[in-house]
Parts: structure tokens; C-alpha cells; sequence
């Protein structure tokens, strides 16, 4: 089985926090802070790797969480940061933010990689937080939380030329005499039943040529095999449709031709648009006269058409060499998909969301989690710097906007809190 799409879930490294220490060494009196910073957590990176030609590999295995940073330690000791984790995806492969439905990157060269979540920030150690005044501090900041996200990965097969056409029009015969490609021949439809890539190469020149399974009428709608498979071609640089002249299996070729353009129309109106050269295939057990009126019928739609046998080699070399000589300066296909552009705008500085939990007001997001973390409540300096970040953060307006009266408890990322509204301007606020 050819997989060629994946949903997947990533996570990085939670950033590891910041130590609480103090010197205590003999004969070195007010020895002072002396907490680390916790390590900073792990990227999701998704690399691009020739080896691999299948998604098959995120079939059983769904989620990719990076590690977390290790906590800082005494002695001004720095947490080790997480090792990144690195995700192998085959070339071609196009990765999708799945809530947002945006293309995020396109690993279309070898090595190409993106950094799909990046690690949480190391926590900063008591240490740090010394100053003139404060010169014992017994608090340090949590490391912040890393990045949770679904994403969509699609393989797109990198090729110059797609086959397109009915179920046992010689396609995959055709690929088979043109390149050194073995893929299933028989008598019957779609024996071709995944994409196959064949490399067509004369002395210095090469291009790329993938056998799209057979597409019939209604295809759009999930008839035969779908349209699954056309994601393939639409990268390529042509569309060659290969046409059975001979109609031995009982299907008009010029009705099979207009029905295959229709079903790329009703996939993609740039489907349509792309370069196509057809194709009419079996001319060594078709009618000559049939033959000639179809070449004639189908040029004056504004299409070049070839005559060839696949079996016979007949119009073969011709064929051939128009694809060398011609392909490779046709220009390459822009992708639909709406691509993610950075946007820089200020980060929210304080992201939490007020809901109820158990029948009670609640606060959560990664602000508040880290900054519960981040407190000492036994300590007057870390509580009263807990007070002022309720205030500046708008938590406390928040509280209010939802109508949370005094004494009313709250949950603030799991833990009970009686709210009691205070003011920013004097620096008291009591929670």
C-alpha cells in the first residue's frame, strides 16, 4: 500500500525552571542566590530525506512529543537543554497546519527542513533576580510550555511528466518501454492501483515520469479510484494523456479524452490550465483513418498529439525525444494550497483564557501555569511580584469583567484562590 498522507500530533520540550538556591559554604559568609536557569526544551523539526518515498512510516505512529529542558540546579548550574526532535519525511512532502488548513512548509529538496514547534524558554534562576534591593530572592521563573500542534503531511511525488488517462490506455506499458520502470502490466483495469516513477534519460538528458492510476468518469466523485492520486501531478511540468486509439475495450477515445479533462477541471481549474500533449496510444491494432481523425479532431482543440504504439515501439523516439528536449524549459507549477507568510506582530504577553471548571471560575493558559510555578507563596517578595503580574496581565479585570465578586473563590490553573479586588497603582492586590 503507497501512503501518501498522515495526520499527525507534535509537541515540543516544555522549558525546564529556574532553581531556588543559595550559597552555604563554609567561611563564605551572605554567600547569596546562586539558582540556574532551566534548560530550554526540544524542537519538532521535520527534515527531508531521499530515502524515504512513503508516508507509511506515521501510519501506526501518531505522535511526536520533543523532551523537556532539565530544571536549573545550585551553583548557578544550567538545566541541559533537550535534544531536538527530528522528524524524516520523504521529499515532497508539503506539511499543513491542520486547524488552519495553511501550508507551513514544502520539503522539496533533499535536506530541507522546518522547525514545525519550537522548545519552550529555560525558566531564569533565583540568581538572576537579585538586585540592590532584592538581595535574597527565594523565587525563580517556570520555563515556558512548548507548542502543541496537529498537522496534515501530504506526499507529493516530484515529477517532470504525469501519465493521465483511462483505465488500460498503455500507460503503464508506455513507462515501461521509455524507462528502465516496472510496474504491473495486465489485462484488465487499473492494475496500476499507486503512482509509479519511471526516470527517462538519452546520453546528458533526464526528466522524471510518474504513471497517475487510471482516472474514469465521475472520478471526481469517488468513482473508480477517485482523483486521490492527481495531488501527483500536480506538480509536474506536463500532463501527457495517453489516449487508446484502438477503442477495443469498448470506450469511445474521444469521449474518454474530454472525460479525463473534465474530471482534472472539476479537481483543480489549474489542472486544466497546465501544459498537455496527448497521446494515441495502440496505433498497431487501431484503424488508420480512426487514428488520423482523431489527431485532427483533438489539434484543433490547441492540443499537440503524438501517434505510438507502446507494444510495437512504433512513434516511440519521436515522442521521447520531444520530452527530453522540450520538458525541462517548461516552467515549474505553482502549488494552490494558501502558504503561511510570517506575520510579526507583537506576541501576546500574557495568553490565558477565563471558563468555569467544577462550578467555578476559571483561569488557565500558559501565563498562568508558569507563573503559579514561578511563586513562592510563602516568600512577601515572590507573592507581592504574583500581585502585580495578576494586575498588569488584566487577569484581575478579567475576573471582574466576569462578574467574580469578593471572596468568591477561583480556580487559577487548578488551585483555589478567594479573589478579592485590589489595586495596581498601590501594589496590593489580595488573592
Amino acid at each position: 500500500m503507497f501512503y501518501d498522507q498522515a495526520t499527525i500530533e507534535v509537541r515540543s520540550g516544555h522549558g525546564g525552571n529556574g532553581c531556588v538556591s543559595f550559597r552555604r559554604e563554609k567561611y563564605i559568609p551572605d554567600g547569596g542566590p546562586d539558582g540556574g536557569h532551566g534548560g530550554r526544551g526540544g524542537d519538532v523539526i521535520f527534515r527531508a530525506d531521499k530515502s524515504i518515498n512513503t508516508l507509511e512510516a506515521f501510519r501506526y505512529r501518531r505522535h511526536f512529543f520533543a523532551k523537556d529542558g532539565q530544571n536549573g540546579m545550585g551553583n548557578l548550574r544550567t538545566g541541559a537543554s533537550a535534544d531536538d526532535l527530528i522528524v524524516q519525511v520523504p521529499v515532497g512532502t508539503l506539511i499543513f497546519d491542520d486547524e488552519e488548513g495553511i501550508l507551513i512548509a514544502d520539503l522539496k529538496e533533499e535536506g530541507d527542513e522546518i522547525v514545525a514547534a519550537k522548545g519552550g524558554r529555560g525558566g531564569r534562576g533565583n540568581a538572576s533576580f537579585k538586585n540592590s534591593v532584592r538581595q535574597a530572592p527565594k523565587f525563580a521563573s517556570a520555563g515556558t510550555t512548548g507548542v502543541e500542534r496537529t498537522l496534515r503531511l501530504e506526499l507529493r511525488l516530484l515529477a517532470d511528466v504525469a501519465l493521465l488517462g483511462y483505465p488500460n490506455a498503455g500507460k503503464s506499458t508506455l513507462l515501461s518501454v521509455i524507462s528502465a520502470a516496472k510496474p504491473k502490466i495486465a489485462d484488465y483495469p487499473f492494475t496500476t492501483i499507486q503512482p509509479v516513477l519511471g526516470v527517462v534519460q538519452r546520453e546528458e538528458s533526464s526528466i522524471i515520469v510518474a504513471d497517475v492510476p487510471g482516472i474514469i468518469e465521475n472520478a471526481s466523485e469517488g468513482a473508480g479510484m477517485g482523483l486521490d492520486f492527481l495531488r501527483h501531478a500536480e506538480r509536474s511540468r506536463l500532463l501527457l494523456h495517453i489516449v487508446d486509439a484502438s477503442g477495443l475495450y469498448g470506450v469511445d477515445p474521444l469521449d474518454a479524452f474530454h472525460t479525463i479533462n473534465h474530471e482534472l477541471k472539476s479537481y483543480k481549474s489549474s489542472m486544466a490550465k497546465k501544459e498537455q500533449w496527448v497521446v494515441l496510444n495502440k496505433i498497431d491494432v487501431a484503424d488508420d483513418e480512426i487514428v488520423d481523425l482523431l489527431a485532427s479532431e483533438i489539434s484543433a482543440e490547441g492540443y499537440r498529439v503524438f501517434k505510438v504504439s507502446a507494444v510495437t515501439h512504433a512513434g516511440v523516439n519521436e515522442l521521447v525525444n520531444a520530452l527530453l528536449s522540450e520538458v525541462p524549459h517548461l516552467p515549474e507549477p505553482e502549488l494552490d494550497e494558501e502558504t503561511a507568510i510570517p506575520v510579526y506582530r507583537p506576541k501576546e504577553a500574557f495568553p490565558f483564557t477565563i471558563g468555569r471548571k467544577m462550578g467555578l471560575v476559571s483561569v488557565e493558559g500558559p501565563f498562568i501555569r508558569e507563573l503559579m510555578l514561578s511563586t513562592n507563596f510563602s516568600d512577601t517578595e515572590s507573592t507581592r511580584r504574583f500581585q502585580r503580574l495578576i494586575v498588569q496581565s488584566g487577569i484581575e479585570a478579567a475576573l471582574l469583567e466576569a462578574d467574580v465578586t469578593d471572596g468568591e473563590t477561583v480556580l487559577l490553573d487548578g488551585s483555589h484562590f478567594e479573589f478579592y479586588a485590589g489595586s495596581s497603582d498601590d501594589d496590593e492586590l489580595y488573592i
